[in-house]
């Protein structure tokens, strides 16, 4: 099982303090969901959770793997058909085939469909190029097996 990034297990802690604001008679604190989060990953506790999912890189992909996210403001699911490293700085090439075509146009009287992608992302799945409006033009996850 590979681990959520340290910012979506302090999510998945935020989460656990809004759905259970009291333990024990005292209200749920932000170190003690940490701790929590940690045991429901096997972890004896925070630190260690923390060091297990450490800095590396965020999004591993292969070739076949199945992955879903963002592309210029559409979702998508998809199989990756393409991985290259690029640098010495966790950036991949990475190519994606659609499982629906998808409308990379606005307007409503045009379309324009892919249904496949090449993008250079970081080690989080996310472009270094933006749209217009400062989102990035690609977020890609890998799925879970």
């Amino acid at each position: 099982m590979s681990l959520p990034t340290i910012s979506e297990l302090k999510a998945q802690a935020k989460r656990l303090r809004t759905a259970v604001p009291v333990v024990d008679g005292k209200p749920l604190g932000h170190g003690l969901a940490l701790e929590l989060v940690a045991r429901q990953y096997g972890y004896r506790d925070w630190n260690t959770l923390h060091a297990a999912a450490g800095n590396g890189p965020k999004v591993l992909l292969s070739l076949g793997d199945r992955v879903s996210g963002e592309y210029l403001h559409q979702p998508f699911t998809g199989e990756v058909i393409g991985v290259a490293a690029v640098g010495a700085n966790g950036h991949l090439r990475v190519t994606v085939r659609f499982d629906e075509p998808v409308d990379v146009v606005t307007f409503d009287s045009f379309s324009a469909y892919r249904t496949r992608v090449t993008a250079t992302v970081d080690e989080y799945g996310v472009t270094a190029a933006k749209t217009s409006d400062g989102v990035p033009h690609m977020r890609v996850r890998r799925l879970a097996s």
